[in-house]
Formats: structure tokens, sequence, C-alpha cells
């Protein structure tokens, strides 16, 4: 199979993260539940991992990285831990349903009033939208830092230092961008960052979390077994554990914090560019073939950057058809339909055909992409 769907999550992993799993599987007990080697080892897995995200997306605690199980449940749990009845919250239309559900669901719950920045057809955003929105009730701006449907990326320097010459928080979700875009929270003015493991930290799927900035009060999402403070009806107020209650992943997290070593030591910006040079081979092959449209601000030119995916549609074919075809008559992965971002599909005008996304990993190949190439060419003639 030549795989192309990494935007959902990386099926190839590093020989470093499969070894991690294991062993962690057959040596690991429960994080915080006893003084026996077990449980020691899976905490100082747990501590390891929380120091290599906290140094790679420039949080400023390591006890400040919150664990979840994926982006959706780390942004369920800052967005319903920090609005409040009555509340005001931006976002845009370039988000993913693990976004806009949340907010959707506090607009039922909690009265939340709720504006979007309209993306264009291009899928693109301006930027003055974020300060017409504002209102005084505000209280948060919530945005994607790279679209999973066009892979344009997100200014969010930009929007954080908007939200702070406000004083709103700024939530990011770094679902597409965690491992394969450089991140600094406090230079990008990111109050919280929400990530997931399995996308572009090449970690197991079931590993996440939350980074959380200075001076951020997040109310718990759920409460309950901790390994500490057992005898008080609340849960601890203290960071992490305010926002861990039950058993964590630690086997998984074994596999995560050897991601996060693996992307260390190749470098998030060399991970980036070879991804970029795959995508841009991948655009240059289609974009002009007749039949075939591609979505999205693929500026290539000027250097800007963006991530490793190219969205298209093959004449007036149904996407899902056509990723069954490449699937079927080519052995080629790709991702049909509206990737879980219906504002963006209003936007592009995609809603009926959806689109097919094809995204691009440090383990893809030339050869890989040339026979993506081939495909959509045979297939638009």
């Amino acid at each position: 199979m030549i795989y192309l769907d990494n935007a959902a999550t990386t099926m190839k992993k590093p020989d470093c993260v499969v070894e991690a799993v294991a062993r962690a599987l057959t040596t690991m007990g429960n994080a915080s539940r006893g003084a026996h080697s077990g449980s020691l080892a899976a905490s100082r897995v747990d501590l390891a991992c929380r120091q290599k995200a906290a140094r790679l997306f420039g949080c400023w605690r390591p006890d400040h990285v919150c664990f979840a199980s994926n982006s959706t449940e780390a942004l369920n749990i800052a967005l319903m831990g920090i609005l409040n009845e009555g509340d005001h919250a931006i976002s845009t239309d370039l988000e993913h349903n693990s976004v806009l559900r949340p907010l959707y669901r506090l607009q039922a719950e909690r009265g939340l009033q709720v504006d979007f920045v309209p993306a264009d057809r291009l899928g693109m955003i301006d930027y003055d939208d974020f300060e017409r929105l504002i209102k005084p009730n505000t209280r948060l701006i919530v945005a994607n830092h790279a679209s999973n449907v066009t892979g344009n990326l997100v200014d969010v320097a930009r929007i954080g230092k908007i939200a702070h010459e406000h004083d709103l928080i700024f939530v990011v979700d770094a679902s597409q961008t965690a491992g394969c875009v450089p991140i600094d929270m406090q230079a990008m003015g990111i109050d919280v960052l929400c990530f997931t493991g399995h996308k572009g930290l090449y970690g197991p799927q079931g590993t996440g979390g939350l980074c959380v900035g200075k001076g951020v009060e997040i109310r718990p999402w759920k409460v309950g077994g901790t390994g500490v403070q057992s005898y008080s009806k609340a849960q601890p107020a203290d960071y992490p554990t305010r926002l861990e209650a039950g058993t964590l992943n630690s086997h998984g997290l074994a596999g995560l914090s050897a991601a996060f070593d693996f992307v260390e030591d190749i470098g998030v910006t060399a991970i980036s560019h070879h991804e970029r040079i795959l995508m841009q081979r991948f655009y240059e092959g289609v974009h002009n073939v007749d039949g075939v449209k591609v979505y999205g601000d693929i500026t290539l030119e000027d250097g800007r950057e963006r991530t490793a995916i190219v969205s298209i549609n093959i004449r007036d074919y149904d996407s899902g058809a056509v990723s069954d075809a490449l699937a079927e008559g080519y052995g080629i992965a790709t991702r049909p339909g509206a990737h879980c971002a219906p504002r963006m599909h209003q936007a592009l005008g995609t809603v009926d055909q959806g689109v097919v996304r094809f995204s691009f990993s440090y383990f893809n190949t030339a050869a890989e992409v040339d026979a993506a190439i081939a495909a959509v060419r045979e297939i638009a003639g």
C-alpha cells in the first residue's frame, strides 16, 4: 500500500515507537498508584514525556502538560473548562468538528455566543475580522494552526497578539502541525495548545494532550481517581492532576515519549522540509492535469509555509468514488469526503462532492508520489 492519508493518522511509525510500546506492555504498571517498580517505571515515562512535550512546544512548565487521548478530548477539556454562561467566543470557518461541536454544545447548554471568522473560496481568512468580532463579553479565541482540508497554515502568532491585546485566552488546535511545524507557545502567544500524538508526532493512537500556559485556569472536565489526595471530595487543584482523572495511557505515552525523541533527533524543520518537497512534487504533477481542481492557497514560489496536504477533485466525480478507485486500482490510500470540517467545505463550495485529500509523511518517498501522480492522470483521462 502507498499510504497517503497521514493527516488522519501516520500509519508508518518509527521502530523506536513500536519497541517502546511493546516494552511498556510487559514492564509498566499504573503511574502514581504505588511504590513498586512497575508503578515507578510508568511514572518516570509519564514525566519524561511531559518534559519532552514542554521542550518541543515551548510550554513554560512540564507539569502544565496534561495528557488526553487525542486533540478532540484536549479541546473539549479546554473549551468546557474555560467558557462560562454568557461568554462570547471567536473561531473560524477552518475548524474541525473537534472545535465546532464543543462550541455548538456550549451554545445549547450554556448560552455561549459564538462568531466565526469567514473563509474565502481559497480557504483563507482575513485577520482583521478577529478585531471586528470582539465584544465586551468575548473570553476566548480558538483556531487551528493549519487546515486539515487545504493544508494552509494560520498565522497563530498574529492571532495571539490580537488576543492578548484584548486580554483574551487563545486556544490553538495543533492537530495538523505538532511535530511537523515549529511551535513555540510563548513566542506565539498561545495560552492553551491542544495536540494529538498519532499524526505528525508519529506516536500511537490514544495519545495527546494540552499544554496550559501561565495563569490559565481550566476547570476539570472529568473527575475521579488520581492516586493522590484520595480523601478529598474535589479533584486536586494542581496541574496536571487537575485534568487527568483516571488511569493514564502510560503504555501509549511510552510510545509518544519515543516519538518525541524521534522528532527531536530528526528535527521539526527537516521533517517539514521533506514533507513539503513531496507535497510540492505531487502538486506540480497534478495541478495542470485537465479535469483536476486543487483546493486551497498553494502558493509555493514565495516560500510560504504550509503542511503537506493537497486536496483535489477530478471532474465531477464523487470524491468517495475517486478515493475508492485509487485504493482498489492502484493501492493508494487517501481520504475523501468532508474531513469533519463542514464550514470549510461550505466555504470551498465542495459540500456535495467533498474532496480527495493526499497527505504526506516523513516516511513517504518520491517514487510513491510519482505513482500517485500517474494514477490521478489516468483517472482524469
